[in-house]
């Protein structure tokens, strides 16, 4: 039986009559092994976790950037085990909507990640993005090592010249990261109209615009 995936309650009203969400095909690892005279792909594989908002908008961003891999929606920050969307939109849990970005660290660097990340943030929304309120939907970068947790300070300061104001990204090491449910897996891809309408509606790009000028959305390192 096919369902409607689960939308935000602002649009649930508005999208009940856009299509049903459709299957899609989850990337699998490969499987295959480095000959002994080509390095080891391990060498530069790298992960980054970065929340900024509704993580179905998070990922465009990232999909088509040299380098990276995969994009992985899902949860993180919190205590609850194994949290669903229901747990999440509920909130008090804690947690983020967050974008994992695996990444070949040889083709494109955590610094670059980063500036794709404040271009596609408000880093001024204390816990919201946009038209998503709650803690939930706060704007914060995961690291994972010292030197991702450095150059995402280093960045921050960076921002904050720039602007000349507090900026209010947090900064914090990641911790359990629970993927998000299937059908929020490129669901800019499987549902392109309601992702449209819902990015439209939620004046994300108007907002970016705003802050980042022609710099929204960007860059791309292509």
């Amino acid at each position: 039986m096919i369902r409607l995936s689960p939308l935000r309650p602002f649009t649930l009203g508005v999208l009940v009559a856009a299509g049903l969400a459709s299957p899609s095909l989850q990337a699998q690892p490969s499987q295959e092994q480095p000959s002994q005279d080509q390095p080891s792909q391990q060498q530069s594989s790298a992960e980054a976790t970065f929340a900024g908002g509704c993580f179905w908008c998070m990922e465009p961003p990232y999909d088509n950037q040299p380098g990276v891999t995969a994009t992985i929606s899902g949860y993180i920050g919190g205590e609850l085990e194994n949290p669903s969307y229901e747990d999440i939109t509920r909130g008090n849990t804690g947690h983020a909507e967050v974008v994992k970005v695996e990444y070949d660290s040889e083709q494109i660097s955590y610094a670059q990640l980063l500036e794709i990340f404040w271009r596609n943030i408000d880093p001024f929304a204390v816990d919201r993005q946009f038209c998503d309120v709650g803690d939930q939907y706060r704007s914060a970068i995961f690291y994972h090592d010292e030197a991702q947790r450095e150059l995402a300070e280093a960045s921050k300061a960076e921002m904050e010249a720039r602007f000349d104001r507090e900026i209010a990204t947090q900064i914090v090491p990641a911790t359990t990261f629970w993927p998000a449910e299937e059908y929020h897996q490129d669901y800019y891809q499987k549902n392109p109209v309601r992702y449209k309408f819902y990015r439209y509606s939620c004046g994300r790009d108007g907002r970016l615009e705003e802050v980042w000028g022609e710099e929204a959305g960007g860059p791309s390192f292509e």
